[in-house]
């Protein structure tokens, strides 16, 4: 594996845990009053997505073995491009949802 690509990966992984750590003990409704921790998750998001586009461009093989790869990206560019019309209980989900399946995949592929 390329050594970028390492480090792309590395940073996923890295976005994730600060992403568990700012929702970690927060309800749904705290999460949707605290508009500093809705920015700094939905920055830690663009950078997921911003990551794995760029391992696209270096080897597009790899994201066959990330479930909804296609999904996150898209996602990055909707909050990165879309962001007045972000849906708060969307990202939620997200958190919820997917997190941990991308966090268990970037594993596997890193370890």
């Amino acid at each position: 594996m390329d050594d970028r690509v390492r480090e792309w990966l590395n940073d996923i992984l890295m976005q994730v845990q600060e992403i568990q750590t700012f929702t970690n003990g927060i309800s749904f409704d705290q999460y949707q009053s605290d508009r500093k921790t809705q920015a700094a998750v939905e920055r830690k998001f663009e950078i997921i997505g911003e990551a794995l586009n760029r391992i696209s461009c270096a080897d597009d093989g790899l994201l066959q073995r990330i479930r909804n790869y296609r999904d996150i990206i898209s996602f990055r560019n909707i909050l990165a491009h879309g962001y007045d019309s972000i849906d708060v209980r969307i990202v939620w989900g997200v958190i919820e949802n997917n997190l941990e399946e991308l966090n268990d995949d970037i594993g596997k592929i890193l370890f």
